[in-house]
């Protein structure tokens, strides 16, 4: 199952022990680690990356779910839960990338608290016992949630209502007097701006899922590749998953 996992230590040493403790949960096939980094909560508030998956972390984190509520937990999560308009944006776009919910936000950033360090990952488990074991052996609290399949109902629905206002206004406008059609006229103008903005809003978010989609079947291809054979049928099965995953953010892509 497609998961977010996030252990909270009390130390860095520690961390980097629970990062090296799924590296080599991922090479014994008991998990796929798709993306992991260490991160720290400073006395300020803000979130310091610690490790990434390379010495390049943000080129390898950006776009990603972890990084994603990486930029979550270094933020006002308070004021992001709680809001969706304004100057939040931003955390609200981080939130629907890290395919989460506000309670998993709320109470990861509870247990975050300053000084304390934690190892968050992408992660892809058939249960949990593995896991469990090794983050407790070295003091950590495991937090985990399935991520959402993004099926971006709402902005579909959005961008329909849209159309069928502009479509009502239209019509009414053919039958207008000559000094009500400027009005109307006004008002498609201003839902059209709107109808572009919520497609290209759309259109980037679903190009961010297919690449993350994209680069799962790559790391999956790779592990396949390299697999032993008493766990080669089973990275063979999550490699289908992958691709078939990949494949609807292909097709969706003309939707718009």
């Amino acid at each position: 199952m497609d998961r977010m996992l996030v252990v909270v230590f009390p130390n860095e040493s520690k961390a980097y022990k629970g990062s090296r403790a799924l590296q080599q949960l991922d090479g014994e096939g008991s998990i796929v680690l798709y993306t992991v980094a260490v991160v720290a909560k400073n006395p300020d508030g803000s979130a310091e990356v610690k490790q990434g998956a390379d010495s390049g972390l943000w080129g390898t984190l950006t776009g990603t779910a972890v990084g994603s509520l990486i930029g979550l937990l270094g933020g006002p999560i308070g004021l992001a839960v709680g809001a969706a308009t304004g100057a939040l944006g931003g955390a609200i776009a981080d939130l629907e990338n890290a395919r989460i919910g506000t309670n998993f936000l709320q109470e990861v950033t509870d247990a975050l608290t300053p000084g304390k360090v934690a190892v968050i990952a992408h992660i892809d488990e058939d249960w949990t016992t593995p896991v469990d074991t090794r983050m407790e052996g070295l003091s950590g609290f495991v937090y985990r949630r399935s991520l959402a399949e993004v099926l971006d109902t709402q902005d579909a629905k959005e961008i329909a209502t849209l159309k069928a206002d502009i479509a009502q206004l239209e019509a009414e406008q053919a039958q207008a007097s000559a000094d009500r059609k400027a009005k109307l006229q006004s008002r498609i103008d201003e839902l059209n701006r709107k109808l572009h903005k919520q497609q290209d809003q759309t259109k980037a978010r679903r190009d961010a899922f297919r690449r993350q989609a994209e680069a799962k079947v790559h790391a999956l291809e790779a592990k396949a590749a390299k697999a032993k054979q008493d766990v080669r049928a089973k990275q063979e099965e999550r490699l289908a998953a992958a691709r078939k995953d990949y494949n609807k953010w292909v097709e969706r892509k003309s939707e718009l």
